[in-house]
């Protein structure tokens, strides 16, 4: 294989790129192609779940992101008159350290630099470039930008800074063809500008969606994207049909004329090996107080302490158990963990913040109830120590804590002016298109009456016998009614119910996890990328990782649970309103 995908947008391109992770590897191994990129738009949402799939299907992972620019400092949020906002910027991971800068690059995006994108600036790239392969992008790139609007010099000084930025062999220029006018006219500047130079070139798609029959659903994506309907003339467009993972003889066919270009997608993937060490724990070291050796010593005479108050009579098999869970603790590298979360419980408790008793597989370990992490017996109710925590399985622990609304708040600032801002983020969460409401998105870009489209939406059962998930496909089998709407001659029914199915799962919008938070050994955006939020208690910036909660623990980071007692009220009763409505019965 002599070409590779190196400009690739999967759903993580939010509302922007409709393929699939699964499907587009799928694709790449269809089509015999040994390596695939990611370049999401600005973000690193799904890279992990990309790198772990690529190689499952023995694809080989190359990770990037395709970045903004801005021309002035991250921390401007004006721009000069007839200046652009941002530029676009391929960047490839060439090595672990490459990882980590892209890491860092794409969080101060948006720690520093977020204006209507996450922008980074020069001086970010020149700070984190080591390990780093750029490319020049599409026409939204500095470079492409220029030579459309015939200003040849300013593209080849851009193209110059880049090289400087990334050093010699790192920076290619991109060139690309969707049978679009404009980038025929800028490929052969692009061309020039490489003779000249010596700057290298590469060729690439701008990959939105996985085959090419997927244009159209596509096409709706980016209506809900910027709030328009299909119908409108004046609204964003990818033209043409031409923007899916394409065959090597069709790039061949395109770019007959410059061959290096293809093959040196090739040698970039081969430079490309980042190895993704999971599951090494990165939890911070606990501050021990003055007397203690060290953190083991010290959650030693803290559990000491509550086993004497809890059990004053020490039965010796109480004990026994006491000292089994602590050298478990103490093996699989929780001592930390421990004692951080005793921590934040006691400040709550020492400044009069309501505390839950404890929740979970946790209730099952006498050290937690000795700390008073947990307020229930496990030794009276006959609970397992091995369902928290077990030598022989890889697992986290889990220790999900209640505080009362009114002081969680107080807590969490406590914790990051404890372990520092830098060091303490929320959990991201992603909204994607279930069934009834993937049927509502497109009707509505489709301009189907409101009347048919809540008629559909009714027409997808809450539950089908034997079917774990309830899909639109599903219930097309399931449902005789929704089955004739899909062969219905009006092709405003037929197309809303075989688009909705086509973008059905894909992620439609980011969140922040209710109770999710993790403490870090270091700055976060050492280990995963970082996006930010507003804190809607206090209306301050709070980190968010951009890798949810599973992708999370594999990192090594063990997410920590801060729930509010009126919000697990309110879980609670949605979940007895939901069994009820189902009639399931209520226990």
């Amino acid at each position: 294989m002599a070409f590779i995908h190196l400009h690739v947008h999967t759903e993580y391109s939010l509302l922007d790129g409709s393929g699939k992770i699964p499907e587009l590897i799928q694709r790449a191994k269809e089509l015999g192609q040994t390596a695939l990129a990611v370049t999401d738009h600005g973000v690193m949402y799904g890279v992990i779940d990309f790198y772990k799939a690529a190689k499952a299907a023995g694809i080989k992972p190359i990770l990037g992101c395709e970045i903004y620019v801005t021309p002035g400092s991250r921390f401007d949020r004006d721009n000069k008159k007839g200046e652009a906002r941002y530029y676009h910027l391929i960047l490839l991971a060439e090595n672990n350290e490459g990882y980590e800068n892209l890491t860092k690059i794409v969080s101060r995006g948006f720690v520093d630099g977020f204006y209507y994108k996450p922008r980074v600036d020069f001086e970010t790239l020149r700070e984190f470039s080591k390990g780093i392969i750029a490319s020049s992008a599409c026409l939204a790139g500095e470079v492409a930008r220029n030579l459309a609007v015939n200003r040849y010099e300013d593209a080849k000084e851009a193209a110059l800074r880049y090289r400087d930025i990334f050093g010699e062999g790192n920076f290619f220029l991109e060139l690309q063809d969707h049978g679009l006018s404009i980038q025929k006219a800028v490929n052969q500047q692009l061309i020039r500008l490489s003779r000249e130079t010596g700057i290298p070139l590469i060729a690439t798609n701008d990959i939105h969606y996985t085959n090419p029959e997927d244009w159209e659903a596509h096409d709706l994506l980016l209506c809900l994207q910027t709030g328009k309907k299909a119908s409108d003339t004046d609204r964003m467009r990818y033209e043409g049909g031409q923007y899916y993972l394409k065959s090597e003889e069709e790039m061949r066919s395109l770019f007959a004329a410059v061959p290096e270009a293809l093959e040196n997608t090739a040698k970039i993937a081969a430079r490309c090996e980042v190895e993704i060490r999971f599951h090494e724990l990165k939890l911070p070291a606990y501050d021990v107080p003055a007397g203690y050796p060290d953190a083991e010593n010290y959650l030693r005479a803290l559990s000491e302490e509550g086993f004497r108050e809890r059990y004053p009579e020490e039965p010796e098999a109480l004990r026994e158990r006491l000292e089994e869970e602590l050298g478990v603790i103490s093996r699989m590298g929780y001592v930390d963990y421990f004692l951080i979360v005793w921590d934040y419980i006691h400040y709550a408790k020492e400044h009069g913040i309501g505390v839950g008793p404890g929740r979970g597989s946790a209730a099952g370990s006498v050290v937690s109830y000795c700390l008073g992490i947990t307020d229930i017996d496990p030794i009276r109710y006959d609970l397992l120590f091995e369902r928290f925590l077990n030598p022989d399985r890889i697992s986290m622990p889990d220790i999900d804590v209640d505080f009362d609304d009114d002081g969680r708040a107080d807590v969490l600032h406590w914790v990051t002016e404890k372990y520092g801002y830098e060091r303490v983020a929320h959990i991201v969460t992603y909204g994607t298109m279930a069934a009834k409401s993937a049927i509502k998105d497109v009707a509505r870009v489709q301009r189907l009456p409101l009347s048919e489209s809540d008629r559909l939406t009714k027409l997808i059962p809450d539950k089908i016998p034997n079917v774990k998930n309830v899909t639109i496909g599903a219930s097309l089998e399931y449902v005789p009614e929704l089955k004739q709407a899909s062969l219905s001659p009006n092709p405003l029914l037929h197309d809303t119910l075989k688009y909705a199915q086509m973008l059905e799962g894909n992620i439609r919008s980011t969140g922040v996890h209710a109770c999710g938070i993790i403490i870090g050994k270091m700055d976060i955006s050492d280990v995963v990328p970082l996006s930010t939020a507003e804190d809607k208690a206090t209306g301050e910036s709070m980190l968010v990782t951009q890798y949810e909660g599973s992708v999370i623990e594999s990192t090594g980071l063990i997410k920590m649970d801060f729930l509010g007692l009126k919000t697990l009220s309110v879980i609670k009763e949605a979940l007895l309103n939901i069994k009820k409505s189902r009639g399931i019965e209520i226990d």
